[in-house]
């Protein structure tokens, strides 16, 4: 089964991204902070990232740097999720792999997860 984290502040969007991502056979480990983020199990590697750019503590864009910045991780997918930023000011903060504006569409974002795990996989064979 494939893993994915989410860091994502709003409960709705939040809940709504587990429970479908959990009927798609996904492990959903989901955090409301950075803090509780960086306070995870670092034994547990996910498949991918998805993460929220405004958080209440931090910005996801320093959480996609940490992640890329990391040899355990540099090589996971970073999928970051906002309502504010533009797609051009992320990619110049951070090393993500994937942009995706809110509101999103559920089934763009299933096949942009599905897409960026199975490049990663092909990648690392």
């Amino acid at each position: 089964m494939k893993t994915i984290f989410i860091v994502e502040d709003e409960t709705g969007i939040r809940d709504a991204l587990q429970l479908l991502l959990s009927f798609e056979n996904y492990d959903v480990r989901s955090f409301s902070t950075a803090a509780l983020f960086n306070s995870r199990d670092k034994s547990v590697v996910p498949d991918i990232f998805i993460l929220d750019v405004k958080l209440p503590d931090g910005l996801g864009t320093d959480l996609c740097n940490q992640i890329k910045q990391d040899p355990l991780t540099a090589d996971i997918p970073v999928m970051i999720i906002s309502a504010h930023a533009k797609a051009e000011q992320v990619t110049n903060s951070c090393e993500a792999d994937e942009f995706i504006p809110k509101p999103f569409d559920i089934d763009d974002v299933l096949v942009k997860i599905e897409s960026l795990i199975s490049k990663k996989n092909s990648i690392s064979l």
